[in-house]
């Protein structure tokens, strides 16, 4: 679950918490009152009801009393009426009279005040002894509707539209606090995904706003660290450029003096000089690189887009990979072949599709084969190029296409690499807007390069 929704689910919980926090309480406040109020209503309506009753009896007989009653029972809050002589006869009564009701009118008798008994889940009963002119004690018994209090958003139908806006008002505030607070998180990560694929002119203080708070605050410091990261990355890069600028004239130099001393050493020292001669030509080689994989990291090298037979141009690097691939045992062969253009340099794709097949070849057992398949799918073509070496850790991938990088010492003196091919071939394909990736299979490496296809 993402930062926004425990946000949004923790404020909501808050919420639902106070809400119900302040329905208790308001239950629990209203209860005491509501009861006692009740109580009070109940011994002073029982007591005229009583008096009442004793009047009507001794004027009007028993049949006026029970006319009397009838009109207690539709009453709203009376639900049954009874009345019970001091020896138990029941003088007037309904079914919904019986029950709890002997131990009430017993007190009512014996204190001669109103008795009431609220024993929830039976009815709330209440009792008040009376006496005719002739003597005779009776006891008026009438249950009552139970107490309650008024509900928080009261009992109008128009009550569930409260409960609806109450829930509509708390999830909107939710949503908007968690907006608030996860909004610029996501954007510095959106950022420092960007800042490691490689985009140095990232910067996200602007599009957090003028907050003035703990993100903000990491926002800028966010920019503070991507800037410092720029200035020391161009730094290194000038460094490296600079230096094989100045180093290609002394080298220069020094190949006319090697052909010169060439000419004029014996026998002897051929096999020092040419020693000398194949490391110049590495160095130079090095220094070649370098300069191109500046300028392609750079953006400064132009180069002219045209339109490319992609399936031409990977047949005839598969060709001459093949060819090198004979004289170590191994071969290199295309296994699917798509027809595809692309838009492009043909002389940036070829030496990234040369670079990464080199180092396939190089890597590759023995007396196996390189396969490339270049497969299109829609507006999209990937060209995938298989070896069965010994693969990579899972945890150098990242790292192939970073320059000078070199997954084992001893494997990369026994080939040669300086660890720039790749790296050239990653910048030349960005070049073109494709990407580049390497994963391990069962028994090798497979190195992907995606590009638009410009039309099959």
């Amino acid at each position: 679950m993402n930062l926004f929704f425990k946000i949004f689910l923790w404020f909501l919980a808050a919420i639902a918490l106070m809400v119900g926090t302040v329905v208790f309480l308001n239950w629990t406040v209203q209860t005491e009152p509501v009861v006692s109020r009740w109580r009070n209503s109940v011994r002073n309506q029982m007591t005229i009801y009583a008096a009442t009753a004793a009047q009507i009896h001794d004027s009007q007989g028993e049949s006026g009393l029970e006319a009397f009653l009838n009109r207690l029972r539709n009453g709203d809050t009376i639900s049954s009426v009874a009345v019970i002589r001091s020896d138990g006869r029941v003088l007037f009564a309904e079914e919904t009279a019986v029950g709890n009701y002997r131990e009430v009118v017993a007190r009512a008798f014996q204190s001669g005040v109103v008795e009431i008994e609220v024993a929830p889940p039976e009815p709330s009963l209440a009792a008040k002894q009376f006496t005719l002119d002739n003597g005779e004690s009776f006891a008026l018994l009438l249950t009552w509707d139970r107490p309650r209090p008024t509900p928080f958003f009261g009992e109008s139908p128009l009550r569930y539209l409260r409960y609806a806006g109450l829930l509509v008002t708390a999830l909107l505030l939710c949503w908007a606090l968690a907006r608030y607070l996860s909004s610029p998180i996501g954007k510095i990560r959106k950022a420092t995904q960007k800042l490691a694929d490689g985009d140095l002119h990232t910067r996200v203080a602007d599009e957090v706003g003028n907050r003035r708070d703990e993100l903000a605050a990491l926002a800028k410091d966010f920019d503070v660290m991507a800037e410092r990261i720029e200035s020391l990355i161009d730094s290194q890069k000038r460094l490296s450029r600079d230096v094989s600028h100045e180093l290609r004239s002394p080298l220069a130099r020094m190949n006319v003096a090697l052909e010169i001393v060439k000419r004029k050493s014996n026998g002897e020292m051929a096999p020092m000089l040419e020693r000398i001669e194949t490391e110049s030509m590495r160095l130079n080689k090095m220094i070649s690189s370098i300069l191109t994989l500046s300028k392609l990291e750079s953006g400064s090298q132009d180069f002219e887009r045209r339109d490319l037979n992609l399936t031409s141009l990977v047949e005839r690097v598969v060709e001459d990979a093949d060819f090198e691939a004979e004289a170590k045992g191994k071969s290199v062969k295309i296994v699917a072949a798509d027809k595809c253009n692309v838009l492009g340099s043909e002389a940036l794709l070829q030496s990234a599709i040369e670079n990464v097949l080199r180092n396939a070849v190089s890597y590759t057992k023995e007396g196996t084969t390189v396969e490339v398949a270049l497969i299109t799918n829609h507006s999209k073509v990937n060209l995938q190029i298989r070896d069965y070496g010994n693969g990579v850790p899972e945890d150098e991938l990242n790292n192939l296409f970073r320059p000078f990088y070199r997954v084992g010492e001893a494997r990369e003196r026994r080939t040669g690499g300086i660890g720039l091919g790749l790296a050239i071939a990653e910048q030349a394909i960005r070049a073109h807007k494709g990407t580049i990736s390497a994963r391990n299979t069962q028994d090798g490496l497979l190195v992907e390069i995606r590009l638009d296809c410009n039309r099959f």
